[in-house]
C-alpha cells in the first residue's frame, strides 16, 4: 500500500479533496444524511493522518529529499517528541483518532442508546482525552500543543517514485558514450539577464524588507525540544492542569443539571472561568518563544466561541447581530 501511495499520491490527494468536498453538500439531502457526512469526514481525516504517518516514513528514510521551505517549528517540535519517545507518539495519534472520531460516536449514540448512556459515553470520552492529554503533559513536562501530532506541511507530489526496477548495487552493463545534455538554462549564457528591482531601488528599504523574514531567528538554531520551556512552578503546572480538565468539567456539569427544572447556564460560566483562571495562571512567554506564542493566541481565539454558545448567544450575542 505504501508503494500504491507514493505512486499515486497525486491522485489519492486529488480524490481527498473531492470527497471533502461533497461532504458539503450531503445533509438534506436524504434520511441520515448528516450522519453519512460526518462518518465520511472521519473516515478521510483517519486516512489523511495514516498517509501523513507514511510519507513522513518515506521522507526520513531518503536522503536525498529535501524540503524547498523549512519545517514549521510546530512540526519540529512535535516531531521530535515523537521520536524520542514512542509513548507520545502512539498517545498522541490516538487522541487525534478520539478528535476525529468523537462526534460520529455521539450522532451514532444518540439514534441508538438512551439519552443517559449517551451522556455516560460521553463522559467516558472526555475522560479518556484528559488523562491522555494529562499523560503527554506528565511526558514533555511542557505546556501542549494543538494539535500534539506532526502536520503535513510539504507537497507530497514533489516526492520521487519508488523504482523497484533496477538494484543500486549492480554497475551499468555498458558506459554511455554520448554527450552529456546541456541544460536549458546554460545553452544561451551570453545574454545577460536583466538586473532585479530590488537591486535597482533607490532605498534599501525593498531590500531589507525581502530578507529580514529569511533571517534565521532564536527559534531556527535552538533544538526541537527547547522550541517551549519546560514548565517550572507550581502556578505554570496547575495553568495547564485546569485548561486540560476544562472539557470534562464542563460535561459533567452538564449531566448533573439536565435533570433540573430550570435551565440552568451554571456548565458554561464554570468552563469560562477555568479558561480564564487558566489564562492568567499561565506564563507570559519572552518574545523570542514563538511556538508558545502562536500556541496561547490560538487558545485566546477559541475562546471568542463563547459568544455563540448558550445564554451568552441568548441573551447577549443574537441581539447584537
Amino acid at each position: 500500500y505504501e508503494s500504491f501511495l507514493l505512486n499515486n499520491v497525486s491522485t489519492i490527494s486529488t480524490l481527498e479533496s473531492s470527497l471533502r468536498s461533497i461532504t458539503w453538500f450531503l445533509p438534506g439531502r436524504f434520511k441520515d444524511a448528516e450522519l453519512a457526512s460526518e462518518a465520511l469526514t472521519t473516515l478521510l481525516n483517519v486516512m489523511s493522518m495514516y498517509h501523513d504517518t507514511l510519507l513522513a516514513k518515506v521522507v526520513k528514510s531518503n536522503p536525498g529529499y529535501r524540503p524547498l521551505i523549512p519545517l514549521s517549528l510546530h512540526t519540529r517540535f512535535t516531531r521530535a517528541w515523537s521520536d524520542k519517545v514512542s509513548q507520545y507518539k502512539w498517545v498522541a495519534r490516538a487522541l487525534e483518532i478520539i478528535r476525529f472520531t468523537e462526534l460520529v460516536i455521539e450522532m451514532g449514540l444518540r439514534r441508538k442508546v438512551s439519552v443517559q448512556n449517551r451522556w455516560r459515553a460521553i463522559i467516558l470520552l472526555e475522560l479518556i482525552k484528559a488523562s491522555f492529554r494529562l499523560f503527554l503533559l506528565k511526558i514533555t513536562h511542557q505546556p501542549l500543543v494543538s494539535p500534539p501530532i506532526p502536520e503535513r506541511d510539504f507537497d507530497p507530489t514533489v516526492l520521487p517514485p519508488l523504482s523497484n526496477s533496477s538494484s543500486p548495487t549492480l554497475a551499468p552493463s555498458s558506459p554511455s558514450h554520448s554527450p552529456p545534455i546541456t541544460p536549458d538554462h546554460l545553452r544561451n549564457n551570453h545574454t545577460p539577464l536583466p538586473p532585479h528591482s530590488l537591486l535597482t531601488t533607490p532605498s534599501g528599504s525593498a531590500v531589507e524588507d525581502y530578507l529580514l523574514p529569511k533571517a534565521l531567528t532564536t527559534s531556527n538554531v535552538k533544538p526541537s525540544l527547547s522550541l517551549i520551556k519546560t514548565l517550572s512552578g507550581p502556578r505554570e503546572w496547575l495553568a495547564e492542569v485546569i485548561y486540560v480538565l476544562r472539557p470534562l468539567a464542563y460535561v459533567s456539569l452538564l449531566v448533573a443539571d439536565k435533570n433540573s427544572r430550570e435551565k440552568s447556564n451554571r456548565a458554561l460560566m464554570v468552563a469560562l472561568f477555568m479558561e480564564l483562571m487558566s489564562r492568567n495562571l499561565r506564563r507570559t512567554p519572552s518574545p523570542s518563544a514563538v511556538l508558545e506564542r502562536a500556541e496561547y493566541a490560538k487558545r485566546d481565539k477559541d475562546m471568542l466561541w463563547y459568544l455563540l454558545r448558550g445564554t451568552i448567544w441568548d441573551n447577549y450575542t443574537r441581539s447584537v447581530l
